[in-house]
């Protein structure tokens, strides 16, 4: 079995994908446009040019990202991603990056479980959390 995080941007999906590939070296995969989609009947309105699915790697990790159905804000509630790194050098790039635009809720630093650690919100309200697991 697999788990992979599907996420909804709410139309800004293209934004995101930049991004991501910017702040964290993303590779994009695939991507379908609405207007690709054999079944347009479905397709909401005015949504040709937007993302209908794309599969992104981020590391290891597949990741699924859509425009989704652009019905208003998009909400990343509940939930974190986790970015596990080697070292401290790239804890400290890979949080900088994302804090770009969104907001700090712990900033990076040495922690009782990690000998780097920080939670950040990215301007899109995905929030990561950065980690040098003990060990690596």
């Amino acid at each position: 079995m697999k788990l992979n995080p599907y996420l909804h941007f709410d139309g800004r999906c293209d934004e995101a994908l930049a991004f991501y590939k910017q702040a964290l070296g993303a590779q994009v995969k695939a991507v379908m446009r609405f207007k690709e989609n054999p079944q347009p009947e479905y397709n909401p309105p005015g949504m040709d040019d937007k993302i209908m699915h794309a599969d992104v790697q981020i590391g290891e990790t597949h990741v699924m990202m859509s425009d989704g159905r652009c019905v208003g804000d998009a909400k990343f509630e509940g939930i974190s991603l986790t970015l596990s790194v080697a070292d401290a050098a790239e804890a400290d790039r890979v949080f900088n990056a994302l804090q770009a635009g969104g907001e700090v809720q712990m900033p990076i630093g040495e922690t009782f479980f990690s000998p780097r650690f920080g939670m950040v919100k990215d301007k899109f309200g995905v929030v990561w959390m950065v980690i040098v697991p003990r060990g690596m």
